[in-house]
């Protein structure tokens, strides 16, 4: 059998050894950045699920996901806590101290982090973190400081992208491949 076919440049490899937490934005990174509301204001929200697959592989490979959004809602709640992320901050504008909460909840420290954003107000965590990654429509600033800006757009398989990055950095992915054959 075939190994696998999903490879990366060797010096983003580098750049992603090491990683223990991958922080997320929800809004344009695991969905389009579209909101929907319906008639009586309630907000729709629309996941991939190969973003969702991925969130469950980082768990698996012991990299923990977490998620740091500016907005809240109970589609979101409920796909999170399907996929069994724990690591969340609901509502947050200032991300920066949110993720050094979580950090230190975890003992870790910027180093360890990869982070994935596409506005300004995810700035403040991709600057710090080792691995700041955009999906390919994020503003011009977050497409800016990004060391890796994915193929995929966001809610079409982005976060799965960057999730796969550190699988395939961490030395799991083929691991995690094998099983599904």
């Amino acid at each position: 059998m075939p190994g696998p076919v999903l490879s990366f440049a060797p010096e983003l490899l580098l750049a992603a050894q090491g990683i223990k937490i991958a922080f997320f934005d929800v809004d344009g990174v695991m969905t389009d950045g579209s909101l929907l509301f319906t008639e009586h204001g309630e907000t729709i929200k629309r996941f991939n699920i190969l973003d969702g697959l991925g969130l469950k592989l980082l768990q698996r490979a012991g990299i923990t996901p977490a998620v740091i959004t500016g907005r809240d809602s109970a589609p979101l709640r409920k796909r999170l806590e399907a996929l069994g992320v724990s690591q969340v901050h609901y509502g947050t504008e200032d991300k920066r101290p949110a993720a050094e909460k979580v950090l230190a909840s975890l003992g870790l420290d910027w180093s360890q982090a990869a982070a994935m954003g596409d506005d300004w107000p995810d700035l403040p965590v991709l600057r710090r973190c080792a691995l700041p990654v955009a999906p390919p429509n994020a503003h011009a600033e977050v497409r800016g400081i990004a060391r890796y800006v994915t193929q995929a757009a966001a809610g079409q398989g982005a976060a799965r992208e960057f999730c796969d990055l550190l699988l395939v950095a961490s030395g799991q992915y083929a691991k995690l491949l094998e099983e599904y054959r």
